[in-house]
C-alpha cells in the first residue's frame, strides 16, 4: 500500500479522509496523491487542460488562472498541516468530472488505495444523483475506503467482511485479505441470513470455512447474523461487535441494472457512519 489517492474539494469531509490517509501513509511509508477536480464550463475544460503542470491554450483564460491559483493556495495551506509532516504529498489539479477524473488518476499513477470523504446522500439526491464516493465505489478497480466523520485515531483492528462467499468473490477477496493483513486486523467473515436467502447454521459455517481455507488470513472468525435484509444485518452486526471498518464487494452495476437492482455496497457508503472499504468484483 505505497500509493494512496485522496480526492479533495477542500470540504470538512475531504479533510477527514486526508487525516485518515495520513495515518495509513505514516504506518506504511506511503505516498499521498492529493487530487482536486475543477469542473469548469465545457467551453473552458474542452481545451485539453490536464493536471496542474500541463500547458494548454486555456491556461491564459483569466477564469482558469483564477481557479488554479486559488486551488494552489488551498494546497499550500493543507501541506502545512502538522498531520502531513514528513509524508510525501503529490498534489494535482484536473479539469474533469470528479468521479471520472478520480478513476483516470488512480490508473495513471498505479494507486493502491483511494480514501474519500463522504457525507452520504438521501431521498431524491440519493436516487437520482448519488455522491461522488458512491460513483467511485461503483467503478474503481482498486479498494476504496470511504470516511464519514473525524477519525482522530484510525483503527482497523476489527474489520467486517460481509458476503455470500460465492466463487465470484474469490478474486476480490485476495485484496480483502491483503488489506486486513496489512493492518493486522481481525477479519470477521459474516453471512447475513435473510428471509429471502436463508441458510442453516451448518451450511453457512461450512461455506465460510471452506472459502477461508483457500487464503492465508492471519486472524479471522466466522459469524452468522439474522436480519430482515442484508444492509440492516451488516449495520446491526457492526454495532454488535463495535467494528472499526465494514468491508464489501461491489459488482459495479451501471445504467438500468444499477437503478433497478441497486447496490448494497453503495447503500452502505451512504448510510453507515463507520468507514466502509469496497472491493470490485
Amino acid at each position: 500500500m505505497k500509493k494512496i489517492l485522496v480526492p479533495t474539494d477542500f470540504s470538512e469531509h475531504a479533510e477527514y479522509a486526508l487525516k485518515v490517509a495520513s495515518q495509513i501513509a505514516r504506518k506504511n511509508n506511503s505516498e499521498i496523491y492529493l487530487l482536486h477536480m475543477l469542473e469548469l464550463p465545457v467551453q473552458i475544460s474542452n481545451d485539453g487542460i490536464g493536471e496542474s503542470n500541463a500547458v494548454g491554450a486555456s491556461n491564459d483564460i483569466p477564469e482558469v488562472m483564477f481557479f488554479m491559483e486559488k486551488t494552489r493556495e488551498r494546497f499550500e495551506e493543507i501541506l502545512n498541516e502538522p498531520y502531513l509532516e514528513g509524508i510525501t504529498v503529490i498534489e494535482a489539479i484536473q479539469f474533469e468530472r470528479a468521479f471520472d477524473g478520480i478513476i483516470k488518476h488512480s490508473k495513471k499513477h498505479g494507486i493502491d488505495l483511494i480514501v474519500m470523504g463522504s457525507h452520504g446522500a438521501s431521498g431524491f439526491q440519493e436516487m437520482f444523483i448519488g455522491s461522488n464516493a458512491e460513483k467511485v465505489v461503483r467503478t474503481s478497480d482498486i479498494p476504496v475506503l470511504v470516511i464519514k466523520k473525524e477519525e482522530a485515531e484510525f483503527k482497523a483492528e476489527n474489520l467486517i467482511f460481509a458476503s455470500n462467499f460465492a466463487d465470484e468473490i474469490k478474486k476480490p477477496f485476495a485484496k480483502v485479505v491483503e488489506f486486513a493483513n496489512s493492518f493486522n486486523a481481525h477479519l470477521h467473515l459474516v453471512f447475513i441470513n435473510t428471509p429471502n436467502d436463508f441458510r442453516s447454521t451448518h451450511s453457512a459455517e461450512k461455506l465460510m470455512q471452506e472459502f477461508a481455507a483457500k487464503f492465508s488470513i492471519n486472524n479471522y472468525s466466522t459469524h452468522i447474523y439474522n436480519d430482515v435484509n442484508i444492509e440492516k444485518g451488516i449495520l446491526h452486526f457492526a454495532n454488535s461487535i463495535n467494528a472499526d471498518i465494514i468491508g464489501m464487494c461491489t459488482h459495479g452495476r451501471q445504467g438500468l441494472a444499477h437503478f433497478f437492482n441497486g447496490s448494497i455496497s453503495e447503500d452502505l457508503v451512504n448510510h453507515s457512519v463507520r468507514p466502509v472499504v469496497t472491493f470490485k468484483i
